[in-house]
């Protein structure tokens, strides 16, 4: 059977971080819990034949920016994810497209509810 691969995307889903953002001096100073939710459109075509790591978006390396990005305090969940995702586009200039959730769980806030959360989407005007 022929078939052509339309899209490829790589995800890495509910990554949990204790991290120092948020816009009162107490969520800075004692941190809280934030998840990172990420999907990258990527060519991956070769990868589906090939089996090598290096024809694919490598998601361990995907991590180690995220995580780098969540050790620096920012006031904004908006800057945050900001961050993270011109990181990433500037370290792996083949993908497409990136979705980026980021998710504080139990914001300082009288509401009763799990998570406040910003969502991204970048397109990479080069790959188009």
């Amino acid at each position: 059977m022929n078939y052509a691969l339309s899209s490829g995307y790589v995800c890495l889903n509910n990554v949990r971080f204790h991290a120092h953002h948020g816009v009162l001096p107490q969520e800075r100073t004692t941190g809280g819990e934030f998840i990172v939710n990420l999907r990258a459109k990527y060519p991956l075509a070769k990868a589906i034949e090939s089996d090598d790591v290096n024809d694919t978006l490598n998601y361990a390396e995907i991590f180690e920016i995220i995580n780098k990005e969540m050790q620096t305090p920012s006031c904004l969940l908006e800057h945050v994810a900001g961050r993270i995702g011109k990181s990433i586009m500037n370290a792996f200039p083949k993908i497409e497209e990136l979705d980026i959730t980021l998710k504080k769980t139990n914001p300082p806030m009288s509401a009763d509810m799990d998570s406040a959360a910003v969502e991204l989407h970048l397109i990479n005007d080069k790959t188009f």
